[in-house]
């Protein structure tokens, strides 16, 4: 089987290596401006430009925190804002040697025939929109296909219609220039044990792996962006290192040692419990061919968003939270974790049944 050999074939598989160095990861800044609003609303602060903008700031000009950042997940306003000073965020990210990143999909809509299924849109005028991300410095991109776990479900339509779109995506991406990370997250929600999250998990994966070889993508240019295998929200939690046996045996039975990396979702998970999981299956005794590290959004932000809270006075007390958790997560992902890193709420669930973006 030949799969992609453009003229973008090096740069991207150098790029998706690049963000998979151990001990560096990903910071999922892509929320749209509804779900920023939500997050601004809670601090009582309002959703407009200039606070979205500050917000966005103060996480990137952390000062030492991008040295545990290998690329950085943009909403598309945020491509093109600058700082208050008046740097572009793009250049400030490629000075910090941290590859812009952007989200590309248009969200879910509900899968016809289904018991409440989605399917994630977005293709149409795809490519187009790739080039032109691509020409403002962007380098790798997002598309998030959402599954969930039920009596019968997720169905076998489901499964398949979100790995091909996670597959078209993907090539499409790779023919302008961005490596894709591939996100088949399967919902948190419910009542289910972790073995259930396993067959589903690995079910899922199957599929979608699939998928890329018969739309010919370069598996050396792609990252997987999965949930890590767990009981439901609705059930009782296991230990950290049976999140890591199940996490990382699913991976093996249905993973290419081809694609260089995992950036796991924290998927709901408190800050503190997303290192720890991240940190045991790093520990994990096993065959694990690819970097395993993290690409979080709500588990690197909650506590620096409550310790900022929107006044000017707070931003460096907020850095320096964000700080120790972008840390926290680096030595997670080379297994090096102690626990307890810093921040007022770092225990606190940050689950949202039925997750939009």
């Amino acid at each position: 089987m030949s799969c992609y050999k453009g003229k973008y074939a090096d740069e991207l598989i150098a790029n998706a290596a690049y963000i998979g160095t151990p001990g560096k990861g990903i910071l999922a800044a892509d929320e749209s401006t509804a779900t920023i609003g939500k997050r601004l609303s809670s601090i009582n602060v309002e959703n407009n430009e200039s606070n979205r903008r500050a917000l966005r700031e103060l996480l990137f000009c952390t000062p030492g925190a991008l040295q545990y950042i290998s690329g950085i997940i943009l909403f598309e306003e945020t491509l093109y804002q600058k700082t208050a000073a008046g740097k572009p965020f793009v250049e400030l990210m490629k000075e910090a040697k941290v590859l812009p990143g952007i989200k590309v999909d248009k969200g879910v809509v509900e899968l016809a025939g289904t018991n409440g299924e989605t399917t994630t849109t977005g293709l149409d005028g795809l490519g187009q929109r790739c080039a032109q991300y691509y020409e403002a410095g962007a380098r790798f991109a997002k598309w998030r296909a959402v599954l969930k776990i039920g009596p019968n479900e997720p169905s076998p339509l489901s499964i398949m219609e979100n790995a091909y779109g996670l597959a078209r995506y993907a090539i499409i991406c790779q023919e302008n220039g961005l490596v894709p990370i591939v996100e088949p997250e399967i919902l948190v929600d419910g009542p289910h044990d972790i073995n259930k999250c396993a067959d589903v998990t690995e079910r899922v994966l199957a599929a979608c792996y699939k998928a890329l070889n018969d739309h010919k993508v370069l598996l050396e240019g792609t990252l997987l962006k999965p949930n890590m295998v767990t009981p439901g929200s609705d059930a009782k939690k296991v230990a950290p290192e049976v999140v890591g046996e199940y996490t990382v045996r699913a991976l093996q039975r249905t993973m290419p040692a081809a694609v260089p990396a995992v950036v796991f979702l924290s998927g709901g998970q408190s800050e503190e419990e997303a290192s720890v999981n991240l940190n045991a299956i790093n520990q994990y005794k096993g065959k694990k061919p690819w970097s395993l590290t993290f690409s979080y959004g709500r588990a690197l932000q909650q506590s620096t968003l409550k310790a900022w809270a929107g006044k000017e006075e707070n931003v460096k007390k907020a850095q320096e939270v964000f700080l120790g958790r972008c840390k926290a997560n680096s030595e997670a992902s080379e297994g090096k974790y102690k626990g307890g890193a810093a921040g007022e709420g770092a225990n606190e669930s940050l689950h949202v049944k039925d997750y939009k973006y």
